[in-house]
């Protein structure tokens, strides 16, 4: 038996259902699902999915109220104990570096946390960059107005989560800073429609920044891939490209992190 498919006979297909089941539940509503609206979410058949909930149930992993499951208390204290992105980091980073070293520019991942904002894992930098863009980004936090990053989150989220987040009159930070939050909200509809983001001389002077959202095999946004630049040398003349070469890093990482989601 090879090397390269060692992985693939070693993997256990009940395992991996039943960690597909898990992420369905979670992209579910706080009031849990039915376990015909799991398997069919899951892509797996009802008896299968009634048997793994039941023993998801029985070792705590999943609550039942009712017809409902809900992710369950072992599920929640294991939780606590796990760092939420090492693993993410250590698979991403070598794809971060290949997409910064194509561009000799700054790439960062980014993932939503549960307040309604982001937290930036991971960076890489080419080798030649130079510029404006500043260095060890990891941990910052930048307004989600005036942030590709941010503008991406937002377009998640429901208008009236948007209205309740941001106020009317938006801080500026640079010459072209949205400040007005009814104009944010009509560029968000673009931004879903597009399926990126883009600012231009609003975080800071002279700088572009391009993001795609990562999702899930169940549509749930898990992170956001962003390349930041100068203008002068990043602009909007490399954005077609840049959005292709980036999409290209995206589905790797899906691959990567999901591609059990949809094998057996």
């Amino acid at each position: 038996m090879s090397d390269a498919s060692a992985p693939v006979e070693m993997t256990n297909k009940s395992v991996t259902k039943g960690v597909r089941l898990l992420r369905e539940l979670a992209a579910q509503p706080r009031s849990g699902a039915t376990v015909t609206t799991l398997a069919k979410a899951a892509g797996i058949s009802r008896p299968t999915a009634f048997r793994l909930l039941h023993s998801f149930e029985v070792s705590g992993f999943v609550d039942r109220i009712g017809n409902n499951y809900v992710l369950g208390w072992e599920l929640a204290r294991l939780g606590r104990y796990a760092d939420p992105h090492a693993g993410l980091v250590a698979r991403a980073q070598p794809l971060l570096e290949e997409l910064s070293e194509k561009f000799n520019e700054q790439v960062t991942l980014s993932v939503p946390n549960l307040q309604d904002g982001l937290e930036l894992v991971a960076e890489a930098t080419g080798s030649h960059v130079v510029g404006i863009v500043p260095h060890n980004m990891v941990g910052q936090h930048y307004p989600l107005h005036a942030s590709s990053t941010g503008k991406v989150l937002l377009a998640e989220l429901p208008v009236e989560k948007v209205v309740a987040l941001l106020p009317e009159e938006l801080e500026s930070y640079a010459s072209r800073t949205i400040t007005d939050r009814a104009t944010l909200l009509q560029q968000l509809d673009e931004i879903r429609e597009q399926g990126f983001a883009v600012i231009d001389n609003e975080l800071e002077e002279e700088l572009l920044s391009l993001s795609r959202p990562i999702r899930d095999s169940s549509g749930t946004l898990v992170a956001i891939l962003t390349v930041n630049g100068p203008r002068y040398r990043f602009g909007r003349a490399q954005i077609p490209e840049a959005l292709q070469q980036m999409q290209t890093i995206v589905d790797r990482l899906v691959d990567v992190f999901w591609q059990d989601s949809t094998s057996a």
